[in-house]
């Protein structure tokens, strides 16, 4: 019987999307290991959540890397690349087949990218936007400003693969999220609307690449 697919997280957050992996890979849906969740954040919750299922976790911040650089558009430059050298060594010391970033709040260049590429290591994404739609950060916070100002009806959330361009990869899975004309919903509401379709989308997304990979 063949090994079950070896799967790295990276979060930096509360890890809502995470616990929706480990509680699907517990009951069987996903067919993976997951051999460690990352962050780049100490204090991220996400990591009591994994540490609660046994899952090996590790920290890995940025700023040990500024300090060792003059505050300049080239230091800082320079930070993030031996930062992303790092944190590459570090995921494939684990050989992972497949890293999944989930509220990964880094944006991850070559010097991450090319090593993970070498070893032959998938790398999706969850984003909460439609493919070229707000790429970046607080993509759902643009999207409710952009419906209240009547220039969109409708977001959405995808899973994709990672490439050097901020979110621009593959998509793999995209979900769509219609605003409901009028519905009066806030901003809280509405993350929590698309807090709750990612979850499911995660696990649809993951488990269509786990498939392929396996082929």
């Amino acid at each position: 019987m063949p090994s079950p697919i070896r799967t790295t997280v990276l979060i930096s957050g509360n890890g809502s999307n995470l616990q929706a992996v480990i509680d699907q890979v517990a009951a069987g849906t996903l067919d993976t290991t997951l051999v460690r969740v990352l962050s780049n954040r100490k204090d991220a919750f996400g990591l009591e959540r994994a540490r609660k299922a046994d899952i090996p976790t590790q920290y890995h911040n940025l700023v040990k890397y500024k300090k060792q650089h003059p505050a300049t558009p080239e230091g800082v430059q320079a930070a993030r690349e031996e930062y992303d050298a790092e944190l590459a060594r570090l995921i494939l010391a684990d050989q992972p087949d497949l890293v999944v970033c989930l509220g990964f709040m880094h944006i991850l260049s070559p010097q991450f990218l090319s090593p993970l590429e070498g070893a032959n290591v998938r790398i999706i994404n969850l984003h909460p936007a439609l493919p070229g739609a707000f790429n970046g950060v607080n993509a759902i916070e643009r999207a409710h400003a952009a419906w209240l100002e009547g220039k969109i009806d409708k977001t959405g959330v995808m899973i994709h693969d990672v490439i050097s361009e901020v979110d621009m990869g593959k998509p793999i899975l995209v979900r769509e999220i219609a605003f409901e004309k009028g519905r009066d919903e806030n901003l809280e509401a509405f993350e929590q609307r698309v807090h709750e379709i990612e979850w499911s989308t995660v696990i649809e997304g993951m488990g269509a690449v786990l498939r392929e990979l396996k082929q």
